[in-house]
């Protein structure tokens, strides 16, 4: 039950992580309003394909909550019923939630496969809930994660709603992204706690300490890149999506802020890094934190430099998160390990 239970975390963590860069992807691309409605995309499951699908006809069967696009503006179906000949008014109601009414087949289904990962992602966590069970009488603190993971799975969901419904305000779309390297946190938690590794015999005194001055400066460089991305969303709402040159031209001074910030996080995670190898400390989750590391910084200078390169923007997102994730994981490994080999009855 105990792999089990970690292969399900695992896939969970996984697949959370290609929501995060199928989000990323839905940004870059412009495709937030791909489904200008939720937890459906104009109004059915699976979306349409071409403009014409989203047409008025005739003599047409309409279920419940179908959308179809008149004068610029989304109708939505208020029951069941077939068209006549004629328009009628009062089979439809306008939807009021934003004004946007357009639609674009690459778009809609580029947002659409990033509500499917999510779903998908949903469904595993689930399944994580109903097993972590298993390990009441023996440790709550996994029960009592895991269902924070399906709650926060949840308000998740509904941060996503609220999203497509404000038309992509940034506030929210940042909240959004908090929430879910939150849940990549409480996933991260569940993935170390139930891990068989052996803990470390040696003073990991030091380690700890520049562990979490790593991991708080990781923080402050996500916060800080946050407000940058925010300023290149207005940019790229001003300037389109073919002008990126423009983008950073001129650039904020929290751009230059977290431009030179990452060479603090750089030093401090190298200088961790040294220590460890130093010390023999078994810990290869860090070789694993400094290559995200690099690449992370090769795709921020390739951004600058080279006018944000195609897929570049949502790679130095998701390395980010993955950046959080491992060095997370790194300090549960520190803290959890002596607790799990000499406290192994320890419940709370």
């Amino acid at each position: 039950m105990k792999k089990r239970f970690r292969f399900w975390v695992g896939v969970s963590l996984v697949l959370v992580y290609i929501v995060i860069a199928a989000g990323a992807i839905v940004r870059v691309t412009g495709s937030g309003m791909g489904c200008p409605d939720w937890p459906k995309c104009f109004g059915y499951l699976i979306p349409p394909t071409e403009r014409g699908q989203l047409d008025w006809i005739s003599e047409h069967n309409y279920k419940t909550g179908e959308v179809i696009i008149v004068n610029e503006s989304l109708q939505v179906a208020k029951k069941d019923f077939t068209s006549t000949n004629k328009y009628s008014e009062s089979n439809w109601e306008t939807y009021t939630k934003h004004h946007y009414a357009h639609f674009n087949a690459f778009h809609t289904w580029v947002e659409f496969i990033n509500r499917l990962a999510g779903a998908l992602s949903g469904i595993a966590t689930l399944i994580v809930g109903i097993l972590s069970f298993s390990y009441w009488k023996q440790k709550k603190r996994i029960v009592i994660f895991s269902v924070l993971v399906n709650l926060g799975m949840g308000f998740q969901a509904w941060l996503g709603k609220t999203v497509v419904d404000s038309n992509l305000l940034p506030t929210k779309i940042s909240l959004h992204m908090i929430m879910a390297l939150l849940i990549v946190a409480f996933l991260v938690y569940l993935y170390a706690l139930t891990s068989s590794d052996e803990s470390e015999n040696t003073d990991t005194s030091k380690i700890k300490k520049l562990g979490i001055i790593a991991f708080v400066l990781t923080l402050i460089q996500i916060g800080i890149g946050t407000q940058v991305r925010q300023f290149i969303d207005i940019q790229i709402d001003f300037h389109g999506m073919e002008q990126a040159v423009k983008w950073l031209n001129p650039a904020p001074i929290k751009f230059y802020v977290h431009r030179s910030f990452s060479l603090i996080v750089v030093l401090i995670n190298t200088y961790l890094f040294y220590s460890i190898r130093k010390m023999n400390l078994r810990f290869q989750v860090y070789n694993w934190v400094i290559l995200i590391l690099g690449a992370e910084v090769l795709t921020g200078i390739l951004m600058y430099y080279f006018d944000f390169p195609i897929a570049t923007q949502p790679l130095h997102l998701l390395l980010a998160s993955l950046l959080f994730g491992g060095q997370l994981y790194f300090l549960f490994q520190l803290f959890i390990q002596n607790l799990n080999t000499h406290s192994h009855d320890l419940q709370i």
